[in-house]
């Protein structure tokens, strides 16, 4: 099946739609899912004040038109809710193809804490954006309750995985500070909440890894913070690894792909009970759920890192592709776009 998938998140990005997408690609070749990515490259851009070095795409309707139609998919997906996203949702609707959307931001929350905008009218936007999908694909079981309430409809599961031959607890690097290390990673704003793990009085030491608008300010205010910046590939795999515990102080995240990665790494997780931690998490043996995150942290210290690495083993890429493809295959038996389904009102019971 030839597949294109629209997003506005691509690299130079380092988030978790970026890394799902070409772990994505990556797996479903081997299951016969040939896919190809509509991306921000080679459009004009913009920086977006509220979210400082950020910058998103302002595409073109004739050459979004002309890269849909040179790819010739029998299936489009749609990855973000961007300004690509509305162009390819803008393209399918115009000429009647059957499309597919997954939720994998939680932009009202981040939108809110960074303006007057409320959640309530960012979630409307949303709803109005997925009402036309075919499907919309989720991660968790709890993201598909909390929106199937939000009045979305037509949900459906895409899990994720992660790449245990990446990240592993092999080699981890030499880090000459106190412990227990205590370390979180991604981007360095304040939508992830970081600064809840940073305020936190724990023995040891407390180590972020990543960059963002936040770490001027963030490195200021906590001194004996160790903070290392943007890692990538192996060097991100051997720092995951050095850790005692990996924090994630997030409380917007929809899934957090990084916890697996974490645990691949066979280093135990402490988070909030939120979505995400708690589908990730739950109450396997593998991290620590508290909204005391003190609390969470020093539990984690606890837990057995070969446990960790063994729950990971069992979540792969290709189980989330083999889902992914036949989410796909389910909504196209004759490997060929449908109509999109009309656009009822925004409060229909979802199916």
């Amino acid at each position: 099946m030839r597949i294109l998938i629209a997003t506005d998140a691509w690299h130079p990005q380092v988030n978790g739609v970026v890394r799902t997408l070409t772990s994505l690609k990556r797996s479903a070749a081997a299951l016969g899912g040939d896919i190809h990515f509509l991306t921000p490259e080679g459009f004009s851009s913009v920086g977006l004040p509220t979210y400082p070095g950020l910058r998103i795409a302002l595409p073109n309707r004739r050459e979004i038109a002309r890269r849909i139609e040179a790819a010739q998919p029998e299936a489009i997906h749609i990855a973000t809710e961007g300004p690509i996203g509305w162009a390819a949702r803008a393209y399918c609707l115009r000429r009647k193809l059957a499309f597919t959307t997954s939720y994998t931001t939680r932009f009202p929350e981040y939108i809110a804490v960074r303006t007057i905008i409320p959640a309530a009218l960012s979630y409307a936007v949303l709803r109005h954006f997925h009402s036309a999908a075919a499907m919309t694909m989720v991660a968790t079981g709890s993201l598909y309750n909390e929106l199937g309430t939000r009045g979305f409809r037509r949900l459906g599961f895409w899990g994720r995985g992660v790449d245990t031959s990446l990240f592993n607890p092999d080699c981890p690097a030499k880090l000459d500070l106190p412990r227990p290390i205590f370390m979180t990673m991604g981007r360095v704003a304040v939508e992830k909440n970081i600064e809840a793990f940073l305020s936190l009085d724990l023995p040891g030491s407390k180590v972020v890894v990543g960059d963002g608008p936040q770490r001027a300010a963030l490195t200021q205010k906590y001194p004996d913070v160790k903070f290392l910046g943007e890692k990538t590939g192996a060097d991100l795999t051997a720092h995951l690894a050095a850790a005692d515990v990996f924090v994630f102080p997030s409380r917007t995240d929809t899934f957090g792909v990084v916890q697996l990665e974490a645990l691949a790494c066979g280093t135990p997780v402490a988070a909030f009970p939120v979505t995400g931690p708690l589908d990730v998490i739950a109450d396997h043996p593998v991290g620590a759920l508290d909204e005391d995150l003190r609390a969470a942290c020093l539990r984690a210290l606890t837990m057995s890192r070969e446990t960790c690495r063994n729950f990971a083993l069992e979540r792969s890429w290709d189980n989330s592709a083999r889902q992914f493809i036949g989410n796909l295959s389910a909504l196209q038996p004759s490997r060929s776009l449908r109509p999109a389904p009309i656009v009822a009102g925004q409060h229909a019971v979802r199916g």
